[in-house]
This record gives structure tokens, C-alpha cells and sequence, in this order.
């Protein structure tokens, strides 16, 4: 198990994710066709080159979201999550296109008890997702509940 139980976890701990990613034509497209996703922004080169402020197409945001959520799990919830209890905050400063990588940093930001789980507690965690230049591209807050360090049983 990789992950942290909530109760190794601080508030203020940041954690610098060594897996990065680097974006490609089919991650894009593949999700945004998955995803009955039918923007022109991410699926259409010529509409992009010529009709939009960017020149080519950019990634879909749904992607980069997830992308960036996927990159901290094995930091921080990978064998201690119980659910994820939702996303809010979610901001896009700056495109990803294809052929940029992206690293993520997670902080955490508050724990609480849970009232309805003793074997648990809800943590909300920062996560950002900047591209190789250093541009923060993405960043979200993400609540979820997980697991305490399991009591040691006394034989």
C-alpha cells in the first residue's frame, strides 16, 4: 500500500509527485471521444489553426483534471480511500496542448473526524498541476474519506 492513512496525515504537508506525464494526441482525443465529448476545441486542427486564439487544439479539461487527480493517488489515497467525496475550486489558468508534461503537487489543506465512520476521517487535499515550463495549469480542492491505521490487536 502506498497511500497515507488519515491519521499520518498534517494539515500544511505538501507532497511533490515524481510520477509526470506527458500529454499526447491520443490521450486527448481517445477521452474526448470516450466522453461523447463533441468540441471542436479538441478534436478539429483546422478549426483551431484557424479559428481560434490558440492555433492548434487543446486538451480537454476533463482529462487534466482527472490526469492531475490520478497522478497524487499513489502519494496519498492508493489502498486508504474509502470515497471520494467531490471536487469544488476547479480551475483552468492556462491550455495544455499536445507534448506537454505535466507535475503535480498535493497539499493538504484540512482533516476532520468522520461523525458516521470511526475507522475514518475526511481529508480535503490542493492539488496543482503545472506544464514543464512552471505554468500552473490546473488546480482543484478534492474531499474524500479515508482510512485510519487499522487498531493493533493485542493476542
Amino acid at each position: 500500500m502506498a497511500g497515507i492513512y488519515f491519521d499520518e496525515l498534517e494539515v500544511g504537508q505538501v507532497f511533490n509527485h515524481m510520477q509526470t506525464r506527458t500529454i499526447t494526441e491520443m490521450d486527448n482525443v481517445l477521452f474526448t471521444t470516450m466522453t461523447h465529448n463533441p468540441a471542436l476545441l479538441h478534436l478539429d486542427e483546422e478549426y483551431c489553426r484557424t479559428q481560434t486564439e490558440f492555433g492548434q487544439r487543446i486538451v480537454n479539461s476533463s482529462f487534466t483534471l482527472g490526469l492531475m487527480v490520478g497522478i497524487s493517488v499513489g502519494d496519498t489515497t492508493l489502498g486508504v480511500a474509502v470515497a471520494n467525496l467531490g471536487w469544488d475550486e476547479v480551475r483552468f489558468p492556462a491550455p495544455l496542448f499536445h507534448g506537454d508534461t505535466i507535475r503535480v503537487e498535493t497539499e493538504v489543506l484540512e482533516l476532520r473526524e468522520s461523525k458516521s465512520r470511526p475507522n475514518a476521517g475526511i481529508v480535503t487535499f490542493r492539488h496543482r498541476a503545472y506544464k514543464q515550463t512552471g505554468e500552473l495549469v490546473a488546480s482543484c480542492k478534492r474531499s474524500g474519506l479515508q482510512l485510519k491505521r487499522p487498531a493493533e490487536t493485542v493476542a
